[in-house]
């Protein structure tokens, strides 16, 4: 995060709470929001998504008590983002402003003011110290994007599946100082911090990566011949993860720290793994229900009965029919579909379909014979004409 952009947003309110809020409500307010802008409640929702990242950004500075103090001193002192020097009499103070961020600008204090440099105040937040001494700092890894293929069981009740990845990694050879002597040098443009300083107006110096060692903070004055001296090379691993049950076609799941590792101790980046699911030759699925059609005789739907219904990994469950049962009623199985985020189960949707025989002979076709005779006077689509004339 840069100067300007960490002292000109109100990450109070991003969050939506008072400045004198405490942790518990911070932590409510981020949790609510980030469960209503998360990438996977907003599929190709580029607004939602980017309302994710400021809300997690805000989260990042007030939910740690250190940076939150930070935050406020930086935001107490410029008022805001309208920081305006003072005339320098009557209580004010005069300094420059790049000796507020560790620079060489000299202060000067009148009436009762601010005294020495103020870069202690921000040492903390734009990574120098007060008395312009630099340091080297940890890099976070990259994230890595990846896919999975699951069965349909799999994806209902959770698997764990060898993932091989590839990625860049402290490179072996020179163990990640991009000098084959392992010994590089302090980069003189950046005095090793990995970044420099543009002028942005109004005394303000904004930060960008070196261009000499791209940000690293290190020069090698001997190249690694396997990562041409950027100290990262690509690495292949294989990784077993687990799929959380429930999981559903094009998915994605975030696994935070299993992504790339970082620089110099940093942390490591974050595996994104977009699932795909098969289909399976019995059940279907619908949100956290399965489905099933389960087909019946004539004479169940007719006199009702009991049949029995199969379930996804499970002993067989017998519903009751009753009778009359129409062709397409769907009966419900509770607790057997698939697995909701809180751990309980959804249910089997059971579908009833009525059989009509090809071919009929015997006592079979007596019997429907003499049902026939029974019901003759019976006229199933009376109601259906008669429905069609007040049209």
């Amino acid at each position: 995060m840069s100067t300007k952009d960490f002292i000109e947003k109100d990450f109070y309110k991003v969050l939506g709470v008072p400045k004198d809020a405490t942790e518990a409500e911070i932590k409510k307010a981020y949790r609510k929001l980030a469960r209503e802008f998360h990438p996977d409640a907003n599929k190709g929702n580029a607004k939602a998504e980017e309302r994710f990242k400021e809300i997690s950004e805000a989260n990042d500075v007030l939910g740690d008590p250190k940076k939150r103090k930070e935050y406020d001193d930086a935001r107490a002192l410029f008022g805001n983002g309208g920081f305006r020097p003072g005339p320098g009499a009557g209580g004010s103070f005069n300094f420059d402003l790049g000796d507020l961020f560790g620079g060489a600008g000299s202060t000067t204090t009148q009436g009762g003011g601010f005294g020495g440099g103020l870069g202690d105040v921000f040492g903390g937040l734009f990574n120098r110290g007060g008395t312009g001494a630099t340091r080297t700092q940890p890099r976070r890894g990259q994230d890595i994007d990846t896919e999975v293929t699951l069965s349909f069981t799999e994806a209902i009740e959770g698997a764990t599946v060898p993932l091989r990845m590839s990625s860049q990694a402290p490179c072996k050879a020179c163990s990640g100082t991009g000098d084959k002597n392992g010994t590089p040098r302090v980069c003189p443009t950046c005095v090793g911090t990995g970044q420099v300083a543009r002028g942005s107006g109004g005394g303000f110096s904004l930060t960008d990566p070196c261009p000499d060692c791209k940000g690293r903070g290190l020069i090698a004055e001997h190249p690694c011949a396997e990562c041409k001296g950027s100290g990262r090379a690509k690495s292949s691993r294989t990784m077993q993860v687990r799929i959380p049950a429930g999981v559903t076609d094009g998915q994605r799941i975030r696994l935070r720290g299993k992504g790339a590792p970082g620089e110099r101790g940093g942390p490591a980046g974050d595996l994104y793994v977009v699932v795909h699911v098969g289909e399976h030759p019995v059940f279907g699925r619908k949100d956290d229900n399965l489905t099933v059609t389960v087909p019946v005789t004539f004479a169940e739907a007719a006199l009702g009965g009991e049949v029995r219904v199969p379930t996804l990994g499970g002993p067989a469950v017998t519903l009751k029919l009753p009778p009359g049962t129409p062709n397409g009623r769907t009966m419900r199985a509770r607790g057997k579909g698939a697995v909701r985020k809180d751990g309980t189960r959804g249910d089997l949707l059971v579908t009833v379909e009525v059989r009509v025989p090809k071919d009929v002979s015997g006592k079979a076709r007596d019997a429907l014979e003499a049902y026939r005779e029974a019901t003759a006077d019976e006229d199933p689509r009376a109601e259906l004409f008669e429905a069609a004339k007040g049209d």
